[in-house]
């Protein structure tokens, strides 16, 4: 892959201020607002955005992929303003993947894709390189280990006391307390996760993407979503077929390093792992360089 590529003009958010989504796509029961960077005919780098943040937190990685010879393409996620709400009210998992597998589509992209996901994005990479496995040739997750090795780690007492905010969401009380003081919450849930980054930068665009109780409801849905019966259990029933670096801070406090034994026996073959020092939940922020050395190497490889 050539890295002889020119930068378009990056806009100003890539640094310290809020996103404009410059494009949307028409999925059906949603419309996602996406910016996008790099030559339009490059193999495609899809980048997905967890909570609580934006495609705000892709500023780094996105010249760093389009150095890196692709055509970036940064969602706000469903939900989150200024994308749309789910027509359908489907907040699962298996929603998540089926908007990244139709990006992939709408974008006319091919079989030389790469998926990036961090957090809520990492899931949904894992469900989308399952379900559809020919559409990406490789993947890089972040913060959110598989399914199987997340479920492995509630069944332990650590893990379920720092997972209790997912318990708390499904509670109608989350949709008045999160909101309060400017979303002090969900600062506060930064603190906690990567407690020694310093959030300034992230909570206007988180702010604007949550800008109304029906965002905020949408959002909390994910986790809602996570119980559901008829769907426990169904999203990756097996490792998928793409291979998948993953990349975790050793001082995580939303997802405890500590769960991540075996973690490699739940990604495909050719797949790596990478704990990295002094990084917590956010490491393409706080970490950029080490991350970003990994994320090419893995690549090219």
């Amino acid at each position: 892959m050539s890295r002889d590529v020119t930068l378009r003009t990056l806009p100003a958010w890539l640094n310290t201020d809020v996103p404009t989504y410059a494009h949307r796509a028409e999925l059906g029961d949603v419309t996602l607002a996406y910016d996008e960077y790099g030559p339009p005919d490059a193999p495609l780098a899809l980048c997905l955005h967890g909570f609580p943040d934006t495609a705000h937190t892709f500023r780094l990685m996105t010249p760093f992929l389009v150095r890196e010879g692709y055509r970036v393409v940064v969602p706000a996620m469903r939900g989150y303003a200024p994308s749309s709400l789910s027509g359908s009210s489907n907040y699962h998992a298996e929603a998540l993947a089926s908007d990244a597998n139709r990006l992939h589509e709408y974008l006319k992209a091919d079989e030389r894709a790469v998926l990036v996901g961090h957090d809520w994005g990492a899931v949904a990479t894992y469900a989308a390189t399952n379900s559809e496995p020919a559409r990406w040739r490789r993947a890089v997750t972040i913060a959110v280990p598989p399914p199987a090795t997340f479920g492995r780690a509630l069944m332990g007492f650590e893990q379920l006391h720092a997972s209790w905010y997912m318990f708390f969401f499904h509670n109608a009380l989350a949709e008045h307390v999160v909101p309060l003081d400017e979303f002090a919450f969900l600062r506060e849930l930064w603190t906690a996760w990567s407690p020694a980054y310093d959030p300034k930068h992230e909570l206007e665009p988180l702010r604007q993407a949550l800008s109304s109780p029906e965002n905020l409801h949408a959002v909390l849905e994910y986790y809602r979503a996570i119980f559901a019966p008829r769907l426990l259990g169904t999203v990756v029933p097996e490792p998928p077929s793409v291979a998948t670096l993953y990349l975790h801070g050793a001082s995580d406090g939303c997802f405890l390093a500590s769960g991540l034994e075996g973690v490699l026996d739940f990604l495909a073959p050719g797949s790596k792992f990478v704990l990295m020092r002094d990084a917590g939940h956010f490491a393409h922020l706080e970490q950029p360089d080490a991350l970003h050395n990994a994320v090419a190497a893995f690549l090219s490889d």
